[in-house]
């Protein structure tokens, strides 16, 4: 017998662990226990082979997004340059997506599968939410993504928009443009919060020789960002810059809650917190 390429676990809590090279996720189900079982070799099935499916187009998904949508055949890749396309006015490939598609597909297999309460997937922080009337999921926020430990939870119910949520920021799995600590983005999808949330943070920004930069592919040959500068490291700020630079990922992040691309974001920068669309509403304990 062939040995399995990805791992796959059971967690405390009933939940399902998938992983393959950079694909890291956590998945939980309710529902009737067979319908749960059922959503579950759902998710292995279509976790099977994904990440092949990816890097098989990985030259296009790498490219930047120019004036014509670019030829992917695959659906997790065009969901990815779906989500990118309507902030191609900007630097952006669609590997911005990327782990918020990739949560969004496996969800839609579980829930296809079978009738489920409530489920989501988590893919390094992106997370795909399923909620049916009634249902609600809590969500915890963190301060900065260095530490990643939770200072307020966003509860996500059935009749908000919201089935995607996505945190970037300088210290995440991803290199960032910018200054931020974490940005947390709410959206109507997974690949959309996925996107916003790392432009957003690429927005939180000052130019300041506290601020330390180095090209992208000096630190990885492979990085889809080339030669763009991104941060390696932040000195001590001034009050003035940290509002400054928060105020221009605000800036961003307001563009695209009148856009409609996402419905808010919370932007934490050295301690200050900032709100864009009702978030503070519905966190349960405030940051």
């Amino acid at each position: 017998m062939l040995a399995r390429k990805h791992a796959i676990d059971r967690l405390s809590g009933n939940r399902l662990h998938l992983s393959e090279g950079p694909i890291d996720l956590v998945i939980r189900a309710d529902g009737a226990p067979e319908a749960v079982r059922v959503a579950y070799q759902a998710a292995e099935r279509r976790f099977d082979g994904l990440l092949a499916e990816l890097v098989a187009e990985l030259g296009l998904l790498r490219a930047p997004l120019r004036d014509q949508f670019p030829p992917l055949q695959g659906p997790i890749a065009r969901r990815m340059a779906q989500a990118c396309w309507p902030h191609r006015a900007v630097f952006i490939t669609p590997m911005a997506a990327v782990a918020g598609a990739v949560a969004e597909a496996v969800l839609a297999a579980m829930v296809q599968a079978a009738p489920l309460t409530r489920a989501y997937v988590n893919d390094g922080g992106d997370i795909a939410l399923h909620l049916t009337p009634g249902a609600s999921l809590a969500i915890g926020v963190v301060r900065s993504l260095a530490k990643a430990v939770p200072e307020g939870d966003v509860t996500i119910t059935h009749v908000m928009a919201v089935r995607g949520i996505a945190t970037s920021g300088r210290h995440g799995r991803s290199f960032s443009l910018g200054i931020a600590d974490a940005v947390t983005v709410l959206a109507r999808d997974a690949p959309a919060a996925d996107a916003a949330a790392t432009l957003i943070a690429n927005a939180v920004d000052i130019d300041d020789p506290a601020v330390v930069r180095r090209p992208a592919r000096d630190l990885d040959p492979d990085s889809d960002l080339g030669r763009l500068p991104v941060t390696v490291d932040v000195g001590p700020l001034a009050q003035a810059q940290i509002a400054a630079a928060l105020d221009a990922g605000v800036a961003r992040a307001e563009a695209m809650r009148r856009a409609g691309l996402i419905e808010a974001a919370l932007l934490t920068l050295a301690g200050q917190w900032r709100s864009v669309g009702e978030l503070r509403s519905v966190l349960t304990h405030q940051p």
